[in-house]
């Protein structure tokens, strides 16, 4: 922003980001799975938790400096929160970021809206949240890449299917678990009043997975 005086010796930038998800061509579709996005940037700025409930989810902002916030992403139907880390920088003058997320498949209308971006799985299901940084929109465009399903040597794939298998004690276990290792990294989500608990098994530490797995393993041979 040439006309604005630099701060600090760095020059004032208007940037902005929004969120989209990736199809299974890696194609970009809105991210209508989505009710409202929270942006929560420094706390410098007025008012710095900014919540937008309209695709493309797109906030507008000035600044001098580059900083990590996290981004809120909250499913249709109150269907959980996953908080996806971002960072914001001036490095390039457009880049995207693909993280992905699990999405449950308990609520009719969340998966209605799942099923128009591809395929989905008989238990939680994983989507790419794309986030795209940049002074103006851009025009949709292939991605390239998969995600895998192997963290800390665990195979979330397999996790998640093992723990359907487990009994209703058994999954008490593996919710104790999580709650007494909780973490604000971690996207988990305790909905007491409909019986859900939510867990984005990406989000979790390794330490944590292995624990789990083990548990898994243990109590459905």
């Amino acid at each position: 922003m040439p006309d604005v005086p630099p701060v600090e010796n760095f020059p004032v930038r208007q940037w902005s980001i929004e969120v989209v998800l990736l199809d299974e061509e890696n194609k970009e579709v809105p991210a209508t799975i989505f009710e409202k996005v929270i942006y929560h940037l420094h706390p410098t700025f007025a008012n710095p938790n900014r919540t937008f409930m309209e695709l493309p989810f797109r906030i507008v902002e000035q600044g001098w400096g580059g900083f990590p916030l996290d981004i809120s992403v909250f499913f249709l139907e109150k269907a959980g929160e996953r908080k996806i880390p971002h960072d914001l920088n001036f490095l390039q003058e457009e880049y995207e970021v693909d993280h992905v997320i699990q999405v449950p498949l308990n609520k009719p209308l969340l998966t209605a809206e799942l099923e128009k971006s591809g395929s989905i799985e008989d238990t939680s299901t994983k989507r790419k949240a794309l986030i795209s940084n940049g002074a103006e929109p851009k025009a949709k465009k292939a991605r390239t890449g998969s995600a895998s399903t192997i963290k800390g040597n665990v195979d979330l794939e397999k996790l998640a299917v093992g723990m359907t298998k487990l009994s209703e004690d058994d999954l008490v276990g593996i919710v104790q678990m999580i709650t007494d290792n909780n973490t604000p990294e971690m996207n988990v989500t305790n909905n007491v009043e409909e019986g859900e608990f939510i867990i984005d098994l990406y989000s979790l530490p390794d330490g944590l997975l292995k624990s789990l797995w083990d548990y898994v393993k243990k109590n459905t041979e």
